[in-house]
């Protein structure tokens, strides 16, 4: 009986945020340096700590040459993705994808920034 009592409380807490998603606020559309849960919370998209003792918060997205980690389904980063127009070159295996350590090189495969 707790549980769904907790459920309801939360729900009727976070209904205001939700419906107010483009607009700055408590859960969304967080600037860089603001703790996050998740990287569909900041502007930036992408939800950054250092270690896994460290709070979370939102980061720029790795530039070219920057390591990069490839986007997970964690959606929490110890690297950031890369900015659009640019893959993350990393070597992917089972256990980084679980690990969250399959770090790599944000590189321009597609000459889109060398115009």
């Amino acid at each position: 009986k707790v549980l769904p009592a907790c459920l309801l409380l939360a729900l009727v807490l976070l209904a205001p945020a939700l419906s107010a998603q483009h607009e700055r606020g408590l859960i969304f559309n967080l600037d860089v340096g603001e703790l996050c849960l998740q990287s569909a919370q900041c502007k930036s998209g992408c939800c950054h700590r250092v270690n896994g003792l460290s709070l979370a918060r939102c980061a720029p997205k790795a530039a070219e040459f920057q390591k990069c980690s490839p986007k997970n389904i964690y959606g929490v980063y110890y690297k950031c993705p890369c900015e659009r127009g640019l893959t993350c070159d990393a070597d992917k295996t089972i256990v980084g994808s679980i690990t969250n350590s399959d770090f790599g090189v944000c590189k321009d495969t597609q000459g889109f920034y060398r115009q």
